[in-house]
């Protein structure tokens, strides 16, 4: 499962969720900290793993 990274646009808490990819497009997490649904996704890079060796 994907974590995503999350931040509160109320207290500036950074935090981190784990969550389906399906569950992710329909999420409303809360801020761990203050409780606030004023969440906003923080962009992250992608990594990307094959299984195809050199």
């Amino acid at each position: 499962m994907p974590t995503y990274e999350y931040r509160c646009k109320d207290c500036g808490h950074v935090f981190d969720l784990v969550e389906h990819v399906a569950e992710h497009a329909e999420s409303h997490p809360v801020c761990p900290q203050c409780q606030s649904r004023q969440i906003e996704p923080v962009p992250m890079p992608a990594f990307l793993k094959t299984s195809k060796k050199s």
